[in-house]
């Protein structure tokens, strides 16, 4: 049976062989991009093809815009999959029930565009998801597949002056939507631009630029291969040669970090192609990837195309807006999965600086539901469609610095076709690496990549005792090519994954996985994920698993890895009053940056200046320099040292002045010990029982009142904690996936028996047991209430009884103030939240806050907004209104909200969550850990929290009307943050 161009497994017919894209030149171009006339059918063949005639009436057609996607214009809807084809696997054939967009847009030639009879004129789209069929004015050019890669049509034959018809037809599901299993939304549409290019007689045609760096002589070799005759002018190095010809002279490399490029001209006969020119040489020499003789580091992350609104389709301003943001916070890297990125994209990190592996529009996951039975990429058949992606991804994007590996694709299992795939890609550039994970063999690679192994796994790696595989491997470069699955709150144990890169040689790096959360905006859930457009099979959140939230605000999570990645380190010597700098730059010195040094006390004095760092400190080296003595103030309050790099001059291209790049903080003198709150006796007079400033109900002992704020809710012992998506884990992964566990055992209904009500002479004394129903183990808790007459002092005692088995989500106390409390000031960490394995970006300082901004916004609702190493918390009526202060001992996570656990466990948008009439107040003794379960390793063992005895104390007293201006949320002064 001879079956329909959608299903048949060639890449297409009728497209120019790919070529090297660039921006601009001197010849005539039109968009095609705007308002297109659009009709939707359900099926391949419902619609006639009469649509692409001359003469066609599609006036009563709707319109979308083109780039975009039909299904977030009103027409159809977004379907999630991270894994499993949402249609039966039976390759090549697709359903029958198959979205079809037709699409047409008339255009007349602009007055400037030059005669028919000069030249030619190519028709392209950079891309079209997943298979389109094209004709201009009636006649067909062809068809394509590839969503993600460009295709070119010749076309000037037919071009008139006015009235051109442009039609396509898109079909959602395709042989070629078997390719691109990727985990993301399935959006059909035309995403990328359209664009009529003329082509004048003696055009550039396709060119390579290669441009290569020797380190030990410092020079530069400079050859652009071109497929049409013509020289390549540098004014800059004084370069005018001829195509093919090379030359060498001295020049400034490029790096991720100095990414130095050279502007040049490729000039034809008939066109004249601007260059961007980046000296660099990447290679595996003993056993590490190095560029310019120098072993790399990656501090990546891994980045799909997304924008809530639109898709896909993204413009300029929003790619330069992630590029930016990455190099902000300390990214250096960036994988392009699981496709090539928008080619403007890749302009940008060459102007920039990112390290770019470059991924292929490949991915075939599904196969795993039956096995890899029937995968593409073992197959002959689907050989030359591979064959045809590799080519497009390469021959578009060779002429980057930018890119220094290229990757096969994503979770293709193995087989013959990802073979000829790398041998393709070898013999057409062997300047650059080659990636892919899938195959731990690495018969095709370069270096070995892992997905989400754990720690323990990376330290075995990098100590070369990996020997699961074969011994070659052994010598290969390692790096994890996701990582650190930042789904929801987390990701935790970053700062233990880059001990293991700084350790071993052989670790150079990873990437998080990912860059922004997929949520698509929508009207009643704010971001919608899967299963929120009817999807009968879906994933669900697993899409939102991004560092920075659908609207690019960015995550604690990428606070977290800023810091963890930051490329400058700070040790101090107490003793000895000195501080080391080291430079953890791979190529850069330390000459746009500025020191400095702060004091800074809990009686919020401080103390600054600037530290002397020498500019020309190079990569790897350390200096030691003297500090001042701490203010002699510092010794009768707790007093951190703050130490902070920041960008120093004015002519970096992806910042501004004052960027925070680095800190770090180090404890000067201890905190004092607090004052005991005892003296007081407690009084009963009738059903009630007054302690200094509070009142309680004589039969349960619970806290009614404090210094006349009437508490909505007493303190008692809280350990239930929204799950988080880490907490939760994966069903594929192994362990123990605690937030189901917890579930299981009721640690989300704990019951609370009053065991006895007892006075003292100075103490009220609660005792009770906090247990689940249906299980025999409890916690025994004990609370004592003292005071001195103005403050009240709660002690907590816990003990566990029976075997607990699984750590605990909290241990702490949960109170509920009135709704006017809605002000927090704290000393502690801050100012976002932290756990504690996600604590890398908290700094010890005096914050101020209105408790809705404490709440992280992840889309779907869960644990968060704790802040670490609390040493006193207020809750103000109003910036300067009177409240409640409440000083631990020991420190304490600390969190407020409007909400309760129970209503943010049973949230499922944040649309869900609505203020109440109470802020409800968690002071925690300790919290569990985050990990990265949701698609990795699950908490490491120092950062959970045990059943154990433990005893903590919370000193109540209220804090007065004091006005005053309320400082502005932000770092300790020293501008430890940008």
């Amino acid at each position: 049976m001879e079956l329909p161009y959608l299903e048949d497994v060639s890449p297409g017919t009728g497209s120019l062989p790919p070529r090297a894209w660039y921006a601009r030149s001197d010849a005539t171009s039109l968009s095609l991009n705007g308002s297109w006339r659009f009709r939707l059918s359900p099926a391949a063949d419902t619609a006639d093809d009469s649509f692409a005639s001359d003469g066609y009436d599609a006036g009563a057609w709707d319109t979308v815009a083109v780039p975009g996607h039909w299904v977030l214009q009103g027409h159809g809807a977004p379907i999630y999959t991270n894994m499993v084809y949402p249609f039966p696997v039976d390759p090549p054939r697709v359903p029958t029930e198959n979205p079809t967009g037709d699409h047409l847009r008339t255009f007349d030639l602009p007055d400037d565009w030059p005669t028919t009879t000069v030249g030619g004129a190519t028709l392209r789209f950079d891309g079209v998801e997943s298979c389109a069929r094209v004709w201009l004015n009636g006649t067909e050019l062809g068809e394509f597949k590839g969503s993600r890669l460009p295709h070119e049509f010749t076309v000037g034959h037919l071009l008139k002056p006015s009235g051109n018809v442009l039609a396509v037809r898109v079909h959602q599901w395709s042989s070629g939507s078997y390719l691109e299993d990727q985990d993301q939304w399935w959006l059909p549409g035309i995403f990328r631009d359209v664009t009529l290019l003329h082509r004048p007689e003696g055009c550039a045609l396709d060119f390579f630029t290669h441009a290569s760096y020797d380190h030990r002589a410092g020079a530069g070799t400079l050859r652009v291969d071109s497929d049409v005759d013509g020289r390549v002018t540098v004014p800059e190095l004084g370069v005018d040669v001829a195509t093919g010809e090379p030359v060498t002279v001295d020049v400034e490399p490029w790096t991720a970090e100095t990414p130095r490029l050279y502007d040049g001209v490729l000039a034809t006969a008939g066109e004249r192609v601007p260059l961007r020119i980046g000296f660099r040489t990447v290679a595996v020499e003993d056993g590490a990837i190095k560029v310019n003789g120098r072993r790399i580091l990656f501090r990546g992350v891994n980045r799909h195309e997304f924008h809530p609104e639109t898709g896909r389709a993204l413009d300029l301003a929003t790619m330069r807006t992630d590029v930016l943001l990455m190099k902000q916070h300390n990214i250096n890297a960036v994988r392009t999965s699981h496709y090539p990125p928008h080619p403007a994209f890749l302009d940008l990190c060459d102007e920039l600086g990112l390290w770019v592996i470059d991924e292929c529009d490949l991915e075939t996951h599904g196969f795993t539901e039956q096995g890899w039975r029937g995968n593409p990429v073992d197959d002959d058949r689907w050989t030359p469609a591979l064959l045809d992606r590799a080519a497009r991804m390469v021959e578009r994007d060779k002429n980057h610095a930018s890119v220094i590996i290229w990757s096969l694709g994503n979770e293709c299992g193995t087989g013959r076709g990802l073979t000829a795939m790398a041998r393709w890609i070898r013999a057409r550039d062997a300047d650059r690496l080659i990636h892919y994970e899938g195959d731990a063999t690495c018969a095709d690679t370069d270096l070995y990549s892992r997905m989400y192994a754990d720690h323990a796994e990376v330290e075995r790696i990098g100590r070369r005792e990996d020997t699961d595989g074969p011994r070659s491997r052994r010598q290969l470069p390692f790096i994890l090519c996701e990582y650190g699955h930042a789904m929801g709150n987390g990701p935790g144990g970053l700062s233990e994954y880059q001990a293991l890169f700084d350790a071993h040689e052989r670790n150079q790096g990873g990437f998080i996985w990912e860059w922004i959360d997929h949520g698509l905006s929508h009207p009643e859930f704010g971001y919608a994920y899967g299963g929120d457009f009817g999807e009968e099979l879906h994933d669900g959140n697993f899409v939102c698993d991004g560092l920075v939230f659908p609207d690019r605000m960015p995550s604690p999570g990428l606070d977290a890895y800023k810091r963890v990645i930051q490329p400058v380190g700070f040790a101090y010597d107490a003793g000895a009053g000195t501080v080391r700098v080291t430079n953890l730059h791979d190529f850069a010195d330390l000459s746009h940056l500025s020191f400095e040094w702060t004091y800074i006390s809990d009686d919020e004095a401080s103390e600054g200046g600037e530290l002397a760092v020498p500019p020309e400190l190079g990569p790897g080296e350390s200096v030691e320099l003297k500090l001042p003595d701490p203010p002699l103030a510092s010794r009768d309050a707790e007093t951190f040292l703050h130490l902070a790099a920041v960008v120093g001059v004015t002519t970096t291209n992806w910042t501004k002045l004052d960027h925070g790049v680095a800190r770090a903080q180090f404890r000067v003198s201890p905190r004092p010990v607090i004052r005991p709150a005892t003296g007081e006796r407690p009084q009963r007079e009738g059903d009630l029982i007054t302690l200094g400033p509070g009142a309680f109900d004589a039969r349960t002992g619970e806290l009614h009142t404090l210094n006349d704020i009437p508490l909505t809710s007493a303190p008692r012992l809280d350990i239930w904690r929204a799950p988080t998506d880490n907490d939760n884990g994966a069903s594929w992964q192994g362990g123990r996936r605690n937030g189901l566990v917890w579930r299981e055992l009721g640690l989300h209904r704990m019951q609370h028996r009053l065991d006895a009500v007892e006075l003292t002479d100075d103490t009220l004394t609660v005792r009770t047991r906090v247990a689940p129903a249906a299980r025999d183990i409890g916690l025994r808790t004990v609370y004592r209430w003292t005071s001195d007459g103005t403050r009240l002092r709660l002690t907590v005692s816990v003990m566990p009884e029976g075997e607990w088995t699984v750590p605990l989500p909290r241990l702490g106390v949960r109170l509920g103030l009135p709704a006017a409390y809605g002000v927090a000031h704290w000393f502690g960490g801050g100012p976002q939240e932290a756990y504690p394995d996600t604590a890398a970006a908290s700094g010890i300082g005096t914050w101020f806050m209105q408790v809705d901004r404490m709440q992280t916004p992840y889309v779907r609702p869960q644990e968060n907004g704790a802040r670490a190493d609390v040493r006193w918390a207020e809750l103000q009526a109003g910036f300067d209104g009177e409240g409640v202060r409440v000083v631990g001992e020991p420190t304490f996570w600390f969190t407020a909200r409007r909400w309760t656990t129970e209503q943010l466990d049973a949230a499922t948008h944040r649309t869900d969550l609505v203020p109440g009439d109470t802020v409800w107040v968690h002071l925690d003794h300790g919290q569990h850990g985050i990990g990265s379960q949701s698609c990795g390793p699950g908490v490491l063992l120092q950062h959970e929290l045990h059943a154990a005895p433990a005893e903590f104390a919370f000193t109540f007293s209220r804090r007065d009307a004091v006005p005053q201006v309320p400082p502005p949320v932000g770092p300790p002064p020293g501008r430890t943050s940008p």
